[in-house]
C-alpha cells in the first residue's frame, strides 16, 4: 500500500498530533504511535512519500526495542496491529507493520544524540573551534572519522519546522537534573555502543543516532524509534574512507538531488523524480534487511 504524505484519517481514533513523519493516536491510557510513508528534508515535509518507509521505520525499531531491553525498559505494548485495542481494528490493514501500540510516558525534555564519528554539524563544530558540544576534541581528525571514544552530545527538542539547538552536558542538567542526565547520558552510551558493534558486523557503520527516553511510573524507559535510518547516520562499511562525507543509508539521495535545485529549504518542498523515490525507497529496504534479515 502506498501512502501520500497527507495525514491519514482514522475514524474513530483521536489524533493528539502530527509530527514530521508519524502521528500519535489517544487510546485513552495509551498511545497508538502510526509511521507514515512522509519524508522530511531540511526540517521540510516533501510532497511525495517514500513506499513502504513507515513499515521500514516501525520494524526497525521494533527490533532494536526487543534487542535492548535487557538494558533499558520501553514504551512498546505491542506492534502487532491484531493485538491493539477494539478502536483500531477497523484499520488493521493500514497499521499493520506500520504502528506501535506504547505506554504514556512523560518525555524528557532534551535528545540524546551519541556520536561515534565526526560528521554533520559536529564536524563544522570542530572546524571552527575544535569541539563539540562544548567537547574538546584531539587536533587533526579528518572529515567522518572515527573518534577516540563515543561522545554524548544532547540537544533541545524543536517544534516541527525548527532546528534542534546542539547543547552541553551541565545545560542538560540544567533541564532535567543531574541524576537524570547521568543516567541517559550512560544508557545512550551504552545502547550506542551495543548497536555499533551488532551493525558493523552486517556491514553498517552507525555514525551517530538519537535517542529519546521519556518516565513512566518514575522509571526512564526508551521511546519514539530507535536506530532507524531517520535517527541515525548509516554507512556502508564496504566503501566508508575518512576524509570524505559517505553515501547513507537513508535520504541522502533525496538531499543531495535537492541540492541541485533551485529551492530555498522552505515550505512548500519540491516534487521528487520517480527514480529518486524508488532509490530512497530502496536503501531504506537494504539497511532493514542487512539488520534485521526481515524481507518485503
Amino acid at each position: 500500500m502506498t501512502v501520500s504524505s497527507e495525514n491519514m484519517e482514522l475514524e474513530g481514533l483521536k489524533r493528539l498530533r502530527s509530527g514530521k513523519v508519524r502521528d500519535i493516536y489517544d487510546l485513552s491510557d495509551s498511545y497508538l504511535m502510526v509511521t507514515s510513508d512522509r519524508l522530511s528534508a531540511f526540517d521540510v515535509v516533501l510532497p511525495d512519500a517514500i513506499p513502504g518507509k513507515g513499515r521500514v521505520l516501525t520494524r526497525l525499531s521494533l527490533f532494536w526495542f526487543e534487542r535492548m531491553k535487557r538494558l533499558v525498559g520501553n514504551h512498546i505494548i505491542s506492534g502487532n496491529a491484531e493485538d491493539f485495542p477494539e478502536a483500531c481494528r477497523a484499520h488493521v490493514d493500514y497499521l499493520r507493520d506500520r504502528s506501535m501500540w506504547v505506554k504514556k510516558a512523560e518525555p524528557l525534555s532534551i535528545e540524546c544524540i551519541v556520536r561515534g564519528y565526526i560528521s554533520g554539524s559536529g564536524w563544522k563544530s570542530y572546524k571552527k573551534d575544535q569541539t563539540v558540544c562544548g567537547i574538546s576534541l584531539p587536533s587533526g581528525l579528518q572529515e567522518s572519522e572515527k573518534l577516540p571514544e563515543p561522545l554524548f552530545t544532547p540537544s533541545t527538542k524543536a517544534e516541527v519546522g525548527d532546528h534542534d539547538i546542539n547543547i552541553s552536558f551541565e545545560e542538560a542538567v540544567n533541564l532535567v537534573g543531574r541524576e537524570t542526565a547521568e543516567k541517559v547520558r550512560d544508557l545512550s552510551l551504552a545502547i550506542y555502543t551495543e548497536a555499533a558493534e551488532y551493525a558493523r558486523e552486517r556491514g553498517i557503520i552507525i555514525a551517530d543516532t538519537k535517542f529519546e527516553f521519556g518516565m513512566v511510573d518514575g522509571e526512564i524507559i526508551l521511546i519514539d524509534e530507535v536506530l532507524t535510518p531517520d535517527s541515525s547516520r548509516f554507512w556502508p562499511v564496504d566503501s566508508y574512507a575518512p576524509g570524505s562525507s559517505p553515501q547513507s543509508f537513508d535520504k541522502q539521495i533525496v538531499r543531495d538531488y535537492l541540492e541541485t535545485l533551485d529551492w530555498n529549504k522552505q515550505p512548500p518542498g519540491p516534487r521528487l523524480p520517480e527514480e529518486i523515490i524508488l532509490k530512497t525507497a530502496n536503501k531504506y529496504e537494504e539497511v532493514l534487511q542487512l539488520l534485521t534479515d526481515i524481507k518485503k
